[in-house]
């Protein structure tokens, strides 16, 4: 790895607090919610799951050093916590319903990835700019970003598989992960609105 970035520490740190904050915890708190039977803290987590996928689209996208990972990223750390506040039946199940251990552990990690997700993406702005670029994997500030999902893709892929190859599922990822958002957005919202439950 070059050392001539000064924010590669930061960088890295932000990828081991995104594992713990959007894979680990959730994760956890999903089969918590499923062995205590809290249906509401469960339909919020499934909504998490199906809208933090985009962060999982975007590190396949950055192994193979595509720029338009940069704009998935950011779009994952906007939508994040909206779809932890969005829906008006479910925040008033969970506010209502007794007080106990998983309610105050989903509450506290409801309240952590969404300052998360806010600070990340302030922090990620300046970097936009690697979006739009021809050449960025020849940019130092713009590389840094891959060497964690680089990482990623050595422990999990086997050595043969292609970069190329892992960053065309990505965007086929891509391409059915805005489909459904805009599907969403057009026809099942206006027709739900901010209900969870309603069909």
């Amino acid at each position: 790895m070059n050392n001539d970035v000064w924010f590669r520490q930061f960088i890295w740190t932000d990828y081991w607090l995104a594992i713990l904050f959007a894979v680990i915890i959730p994760l956890i708190l999903l089969i918590w919610a499923f062995v205590q039977k809290a249906e509401a803290i469960q339909r919020l987590l499934i909504i998490y799951w199906r809208v933090s996928s985009l962060l999982a689209i975007t590190i396949y996208l950055m192994i193979a050093q595509n720029p338009i990972s940069f704009l998935s990223g950011l779009m994952a750390q906007i939508l994040i916590p909206i779809s932890l506040w969005f829906w008006v039946d479910l925040n008033d199940e969970i506010e209502y319903q007794p007080s106990g251990a998983l309610k105050l552990v989903f509450t506290s990690w409801r309240w952590a990835v969404t300052i998360y997700s806010i600070l990340g993406t302030l922090a990620f702005i300046p970097f936009l700019g690697c979006a739009f670029s021809k050449n960025v994997s020849q940019i130092p500030y713009c590389r840094v970003w891959f060497e964690a999902p680089l990482l990623y893709k050595q422990w999990v892929h086997s050595p043969s598989t292609k970069h190329g190859f892992l960053g065309i599922l990505g965007f086929m990822a891509l391409v059915v992960y805005v489909l459904y958002l805009i599907y969403f957005v057009f026809v099942k919202l206006s027709k739900q609105g901010r209900s969870a439950t309603q069909q």
